[in-house]
């Protein structure tokens, strides 16, 4: 019994999604219902703000800028069906564990540096 409670929670559904960091430039690409039987996929492009790395709840917020510079903030389950892919486009020097800052800012002041990596 305990062998199959731990093959439930194995990370292999997470082996398909890269590795997050606080400060990412990332697109999540979620399954949306569309009435009753169709489905899309919704883009949500952001910053990733938030990490919780729980065992089997985890979970990232994702905050963007929406039209007029309201900013939208959506939490998603690492473990979720309804996550695609996830993609990174650019990683960011941070050094707080939480970018709940990032609220407060706009214009420039919302931009973080980026942390280049380079080939050897």
């Amino acid at each position: 019994m305990s062998d199959l409670l731990l093959k439930a929670f194995d990370n292999e559904d997470l082996a398909g999604l890269p590795e997050l960091r606080v400060g990412d430039d990332v697109t999540v690409h979620l399954r949306i219902n569309v009435g009753e039987k169709n489905e899309r996929v919704q883009l949500v492009r952001g910053m990733v703000i938030r990490l919780r790395n729980s065992d089997n709840n985890k979970s990232f917020t994702v905050r963007r800028i929406a039209a007029n510079g309201i900013g939208v903030e959506r939490t998603f389950l690492m473990r979720s069906p309804r996550i695609e892919k996830i993609e990174v486009h650019r990683h960011a020097h941070v050094r707080r564990a939480q970018l709940y800052y990032m609220r407060d800012r706009t214009g420039k002041s919302a931009r973080l540096r980026e942390k280049r990596t380079f080939a050897k």
